[in-house]
């Protein structure tokens, strides 16, 4: 049986607890057993970082200790997947910029707050998007700074009539990519403000697929 292991914590108002509730019990009909932490320092146990197929790290903003850091990078890089959504995974650790490298992305922005957008489907050739179309949300369209060397499978399209942002119109940003780190799979959506955005039902589906992808 894979191993899986959630690190569930820090800012609330992403809805940690709940939205892990989503895709645990997804992942335990995929074949894991999962191991859920609310503490980073899990991190720092070598024979348990050594042990796992994926990481999934449900942890917005807060701070990680350099050995925390340097045993979760350790693990990624020698073949344990780590796939996750929003800021709890693209907005922790704002002062540790090899985190973002290895993320392949930075949060920066929200115009607007939550609003009314799409999602448009890139690839439609690879397993995690194959078959599924572009989507819409109610939610936090998130703008970033991006790794250029990421697979993008989808995007989003800024209307430029947010929060007065007009010089963002047409600006084309990824929501879902997928990259390596050494031997390591990454997966990140954008998606997943609240536990309640993956209701929708091609929220919930890349982001299983891409879980299952990035395991080991």
């Amino acid at each position: 049986m894979k191993q899986a292991l959630m690190v569930v914590g820090g800012w609330e108002g992403h809805t940690p607890n709940q939205s892990a509730d989503v895709f645990e019990p997804l992942l335990v009909e995929g074949g894991f057993d999962v191991r859920r932490e609310q503490s980073l320092d899990i991190y720092t146990d070598m024979n348990v970082m050594a042990s796992l197929d994926l990481i999934v790290p449900v942890w917005t903003q807060g701070e990680i200790t350099k050995e925390q850091l340097q045993g979760l990078m350790t693990a990624v890089h020698s073949g344990v997947g780590f796939a996750g959504w929003h800021g709890c995974m693209a907005d922790s650790f704002r002062f540790e910029p090899p985190y973002q490298f290895m993320v392949g992305g930075q949060w920066v922005a929200h115009p607007g707050g939550v609003i009314d957008y799409e999602v448009n489907i890139t690839n439609h050739d690879d397993p995690i998007t194959q078959g599924l179309g572009d989507f819409k949300l109610h939610s936090e369209q998130y703008y970033m700074h991006t790794d250029p060397s990421n697979e993008v499978l989808a995007t989003t399209t800024f209307a430029g009539d947010q929060a007065d942002q007009y010089w963002i119109k047409d600006v084309e940003m990824p929501v879902y990519w997928k990259r390596t780190w050494g031997d390591g799979r990454i997966f990140y959506g954008s998606v997943g403000h609240v536990f309640s955005d993956f209701d929708v039902p091609e929220t919930k589906e890349i982001m299983r697929r891409g879980m299952i992808w990035a395991a080991r």
